[in-house]
């Protein structure tokens, strides 16, 4: 069982930045790829990147690519998501989850953080 508990969520204006915080339970956290996701009411829980267990290889949704940056720590079982020069439509809720098995860019995760309010003003 992993839990997952997202932090550093809030209100910022556009072109602001903000890096979200989860931090997870339990011993095995480097074994686990580590996804972001983002959810605004109405719509799909959508993709935002994802980093292997060890750190390597982030992949990222075109529309964020450039902008934010997904970095882990092992050794606080912590995994980061930088987001820089924001803009109004990245607004939403942003999950992480952990995936034993591979990568994904679906939400088919096996734990799931509370989520944080991210809200970007024009």
């Amino acid at each position: 069982q992993v839990q997952l508990v997202e932090s550093g969520g809030g209100l910022v204006q556009a072109g602001g930045s903000l890096r979200l915080s989860c931090a997870a339970s339990g011993r095995t956290f480097s074994t686990y790829a580590m996804g972001w996701f983002r959810q605004v009411p109405g719509k799909e829980r959508e993709f935002v990147g994802v980093i292997s267990g060890n750190g390597a290889h982030p992949y990222y949704v075109d529309s964020v690519k450039g902008r934010f940056t997904i970095s882990r720590d092992n050794a606080k079982n912590t995994v980061y998501l930088q987001m820089t020069s924001l803009k109004p439509e990245d607004t939403a809720v942003y999950y992480c989850a952990a995936r034993k098995f591979g990568f994904a860019t679906t939400p088919d995760y096996d734990y799931w953080g509370q989520g944080t309010q991210v809200t970007v003003s024009s």
